[in-house]
């Protein structure tokens, strides 16, 4: 398997802190904390924080530090309801658009996430699901909604990362995917966009438990502390 990065491996576990909520809204993150909690040097860390900024989970300000940046449940809604339609209209036009070297591709990449499920490696999984958007996105011929899906993604990348910890998610999303590509590759684009709309669509309600969950622990946490 290869060595994750160590900027990555920083920014997994802060996104997993912030989500969670072991970090607050406006809580100033100290590199020089960090630094000791990872064990690691000033780059990987500074690294994380700026992709951290890109996702809109932190905002750095200069000269005086990075700050935790908090987004609520309606928000993180709204934006998961547009990635829902990007994702389906990526798919009604891969259906349409898709050559046999992608369909190789999309297949290539549901095997790696049916691996990282059976080993139930939900970092490895999301990492394979993202392999499984791109190929969607590449293979619909429009460049300027592959830019727009990539961002936006990069943008809910913890929560869609984290969501997939709730019980059984991980065997459900790997349904999902069968049933777009099944979709794609027999170039029924209706079926194709629909699967794929209602397979981000459910991630809002999973991920919303799942964080309710992880703040309920962490409030009762410091009360009792």
């Amino acid at each position: 398997m290869a060595r994750v990065p160590e900027s990555q491996r920083v920014r997994d576990a802060l996104e997993n802190a912030v989500v969670e909520g072991r970090y607050r809204p406006g809580e100033r993150l100290d590199p020089a904390q960090l630094e000791r909690e990872f064990g690691c040097s000033r780059t990987p860390i500074r690294e994380a924080l700026q992709a951290l900024e890109r996702s809109g989970l932190v905002q750095i300000r200069p000269k005086q530090g990075t700050y935790v940046i908090e987004l609520g449940v309606s928000e993180l809604a709204e934006r998961f309801e547009v990635m829902a339609e990007l994702e389906g209209m990526a798919a009604r036009l891969c259906a349409r658009r898709i050559d046999r070297e992608s369909m190789d591709r999309l297949e290539q990449t549901l095997r790696a996430c049916e691996r990282h499920a059976t080993a139930g490696d939900a970092d490895g999984y999301y990492y394979a699901n993202a392999d499984f958007h791109s190929v969607v996105y590449e293979a619909c011929g429009n460049e300027y909604l592959r830019q727009q899906a990539h961002a936006l993604k990069r943008a809910l990348q913890p929560y869609r990362r984290l969501q997939l910890r709730v019980p059984d998610r991980m065997r459900r999303s790997l349904a999902e995917h069968r049933a777009i590509a099944d979709a794609v590759v027999a170039g029924d684009a209706e079926a194709a966009e629909n699967a794929a709309r209602d397979h981000v669509l459910v991630q809002v309600k999973e991920f919303s438990q799942l964080v309710r969950t992880w703040r309920h622990l962490t409030d009762s946490a410091r009360g009792a502390g």
